[in-house]
C-alpha cells in the first residue's frame, strides 16, 4: 500500500512539523512507500487529494480540524476513494477522537501502522461534506466568538470560553424543519446535526452520535435557557424528544430539510461557508477510515 501524508505545518501548535521527520520514518515501516506533502494555503491539500486519485492508497491528514473538513471534502465525491487516517495537530481534534485515535501524535502513528479500517458515515448538504457537525444559531455563534489568542493560549477550554460570553446573546430565528422522522416550524435558537460524538473536544454537546448507523443526531433548543440547554447536555444517544411543549427537540433521521428566517449562516465542523436553505443527509459507510480504540 502507498500512503500519502497532507501536512498543514500551521495547524495547532505547529508541534507535527517537528515531529513529521520520524513519523514517516516509522509509517515507512508498514507501507510500500510514504509521501509527505506540504500545504501553503487553504486549497493546497484539496487539490493534492485531486492529483493523487487512483495513486495513493492511504491518504494521512496531519493537522486540525479545518484540514481535515478539506480533505474530506476532497476525498468523499471520489469515485475511487481512498483510505482516510487522521494524525491529530489542532485543538480540538474532533473526529480524530471519535474514532479513538491517541492525541500524542507520535502514539497515533502507531495506530495507522496496525491499520485497523472500518467504514463511517459522512454528512452531506449541497456540495459540502463534513464528518462532525452540522449547525445553525448558537453553535455557529460560539465558534464564530472564539478569541483567536484564547485559542492559542487555552486550547479546547477557549471553545467553552465562547459558550459562556455566547449564552446571553443567543437571538431566536424563525425555523422551518421537516425529515422522515419529525417536523417543527416556529422560533429556535439552535440547530445543531451530529454525525460524530465529539464537538469542541468533548462529547457532551452531541449525546455520543455514532457515525457508523447511517442516522443523524439532531438537536433543535426553541428558546435559550437554563432547563433546554441542560436537558442538551444531558441527552443519552437512544432518547428522543419529541414533545411539542418541550424547548428542546431531539430525534435522528437520514436526511433533515432546514429553512429559517432570516437566512443564517451554516457552522460545518467549524467552516463556515454556506447558507439556509439547506438539506442535510448522511452517506453510510461511505469512506473507510484507518482507527484507533474507539
Amino acid at each position: 500500500m502507498k500512503a500519502a501524508v497532507i501536512l498543514n505545518p500551521n495547524a495547532g501548535n505547529k508541534k507535527l512539523v517537528n515531529e513529521i521527520d520520524f513519523i514517516c520514518d516509522r509509517l515507512n515501516t508498514t507501507f510500500e512507500a510514504v509521501t509527505l506533502y506540504k500545504t501553503e494555503q487553504p486549497g493546497d491539500g484539496a487539490e493534492l487529494v485531486r492529483k493523487l486519485e487512483g495513486e495513493a492508497d492511504v491518504i494521512i491528514g496531519a493537522g486540525g480540524d479545518g484540514t481535515i473538513y478539506e480533505l474530506i471534502n476532497a476525498i468523499a465525491p471520489l469515485k475511487d476513494r481512498p483510505i482516510f487516517a487522521i494524525l491529530p495537530g489542532g485543538t480540538c481534534n474532533d473526529f480524530s477522537r471519535a474514532i479513538g485515535m491517541n492525541q500524542n501524535p507520535l502514539k497515533a502513528v502507531e495506530q495507522i501502522i496496525e491499520k485497523q479500517t472500518e467504514a463511517v458515515d459522512v454528512g452531506k448538504h449541497g456540495e459540502d461534506y463534513f464528518l462532525n457537525f452540522w449547525g445553525i444559531g448558537l453553535v455557529a455563534d460560539v465558534s464564530e466568538n472564539i478569541l483567536e489568542e484564547n485559542k492559542e493560549k487555552f486550547g479546547k477550554l477557549s471553545y467553552y470560553m465562547s459558550v459562556g460570553r455566547t449564552l446571553n446573546q443567543a437571538e431566536p430565528f424563525q425555523l422551518k424543519m421537516t425529515s422522515e422522522k419529525a417536523s417543527y416550524e416556529g422560533e429556535a435558537v439552535m440547530v445543531l446535526i451530529g454525525n460524530g460524538p465529539f464537538l469542541g473536544g468533548t462529547r457532551a454537546m452531541l449525546g455520543n452520535s455514532s457515525f457508523q448507523d447511517g442516522l443523524l443526531d439532531v438537536f433543535v433548543i426553541k428558546e435559550m435557557g437554563i432547563e433546554p440547554v441542560m436537558a442538551w447536555l444531558q441527552t443519552t444517544p437512544d432518547e428522543e424528544q419529541l414533545d411539542p411543549e418541550s424547548n428542546l427537540m431531539h430525534f435522528r433521521a437520514k436526511e433533515v430539510h432546514i429553512e429559517t428566517t432570516p437566512e443564517k449562516t451554516v457552522d460545518c465542523d467549524g467552516e463556515k461557508e454556506t447558507t439556509t436553505p439547506s438539506t442535510i443527509m448522511v452517506l453510510h459507510n461511505h469512506i473507510n477510515m484507518i482507527i484507533g480504540n474507539k
